[in-house]
């Protein structure tokens, strides 16, 4: 067996994942300004049988926890906030199937940002933050 020696540094892992995770947070807020409009995504809700009045505050808590987690600014607690925000978002794209190209979205994706939101959590923000770590 071939061993490649690797030294385990988990500030730095924490901080990839963080800034990776934030930059996806901020993208999915992004496609909601960009691509569907804040009026078209507050039409899909109501489609779905959500108020549409949730497009505006859904969007501003994905960019601005997005923005929190990029700049490590109450990081963790911003992840944790937006967990059962994607949650819902994954329970809409049940129907559609696992791979998020299908027709409607899949709910790999959803699913994925809640696992690494969890992650996040679970090990902290790493290097580079603005904040003191806080205790979770």
């Amino acid at each position: 067996m071939i061993s490649i020696p690797l030294k385990t540094d988990n500030e730095t892992g924490a901080f990839i994942l963080r800034l990776s995770l934030g930059v996806m947070w901020v993208a999915h807020a992004g496609l909601k300004w960009f691509t569907f409009t804040i009026p078209g995504f507050a039409g899909w809700l109501e489609s779905i049988g959500f108020s549409p009045l949730f497009a505006w505050p859904v969007f501003l808590v994905e960019l601005i926890g997005g923005l929190m987690i990029l700049t490590g600014f109450y990081a963790r607690y911003a992840s944790l906030i937006l967990i059962p925000v994607m949650a819902v978002a994954m329970y809409t794209h049940l129907p559609n199937g696992w791979v998020h190209v299908s027709a409607g979205g899949g709910w790999e994706y959803p699913l994925f940002l809640i696992m690494a939101s969890i992650v996040h959590v679970l090990n902290g923000d790493g290097k580079l933050t603005i904040l003191p770590k806080p205790a979770l």
